[in-house]
């Protein structure tokens, strides 16, 4: 499984991205404008964060989605052990606390901007009937939403042996178009190929993991694939905290996927399926 490192800088980026995406379901993306000193400053604030009992002031609205998820909150589609990690939700219209407000914000608007910018390098080299059989262009589906979600993660050490088959983020596919990932804090995260092998993804500071969602799999016939991933346990030797930060970019609720079947019936489904509604 070929995951093709991309630098932001090179002219060939917009080609080499489309065509690890379409290869493998993921792609890394480097020489970004989200340095590696900000992301180890943004790991730092959001660990004293989950550190504090405090955080439980912050517990999730079921309604909309957003604060706190205490630790085995969620399961992977079809999983029945919840995965060993606690984590906060942060939308545009949620709730931050406000020792985190500035660096959040800014990065969530960053990761956005970036993330848009590199849907509009997939529109570019999808073949034309796949892109004319889109209800719009991917980078349009995403104008003015408000439904992107940027996920702090902490994995905590493991202080005792976890139930049969609970790991730190058991196997799935993300539901959005594209995730931005940014390194995590640890290694851990591992790609599934077609022939049902795990392999590491690199995760070097300042990397950002790109991947694929369920959302631009539907859209695009399958061109670019979901591609299955988890975060495995560490081992007696590494056990530490880990912290990661995905950003999943969501189209509009009203968007269709396919013909009458939008963006929101289908979060809402998989919301379903993994035990947040």
């Amino acid at each position: 499984m070929e995951v093709k490192t991309v630098d932001y800088q090179s002219p060939q980026a917009p080609s080499d991205l489309a065509l690890s995406l379409k290869n493998t379901g993921f792609a890394v993306l480097v020489n970004h404008p989200i340095t590696p000193d900000r992301i180890e400053t943004i790991y730092a604030a959001w660990g004293a964060f989950f550190a504090d009992e405090a955080k439980h002031d912050w517990l999730r609205d079921p309604n909309t989605q957003d604060g706190f998820f205490p630790f085995q909150s969620e399961n992977a589609k079809g999983a029945m052990a919840k995965d060993l990690k606690e984590f906060f939700h942060v939308y545009p219209w949620g709730r931050v606390p406000p020792q985190l407000e500035a660096i959040t914000r800014q990065l969530y608007k960053d990761l956005s901007t970036l993330g848009i910018e590199l849907l509009g390098w997939l529109d570019q080299a999808m073949p034309d009937h796949l892109r004319e059989a889109l209800s719009q262009p991917l980078a349009e589906m995403m104008r003015d939403s408000q439904q992107s979600l940027l996920r702090i993660l902490h994995y905590p050490a493991l202080t005792e042996a976890p139930e049969p088959n609970a790991i730190r983020a058991a196997a799935h596919e993300d539901i959005n178009l594209i995730t931005l990932l940014l390194a995590g804090s640890k290694p851990g995260l591992e790609a599934m190929d077609t022939d049902g092998n795990w392999h590491k993804v690199p995760c070097d500071p300042g990397m950002i993991t790109i991947n694929n969602g369920d959302m631009l799999t539907l859209a695009t016939d399958g061109y670019y694939p979901s591609t299955t991933h988890r975060v495995i346990n560490p081992d007696a030797e590494t056990n530490a905290p880990r912290f990661s930060m995905p950003m999943f970019l969501h189209p509009r609720p009203e968007v269709d996927l396919k013909p009458q079947f939008t963006a929101d019936m289908f979060l809402q489904q998989r919301l379903k399926e993994i035990g947040l509604k």
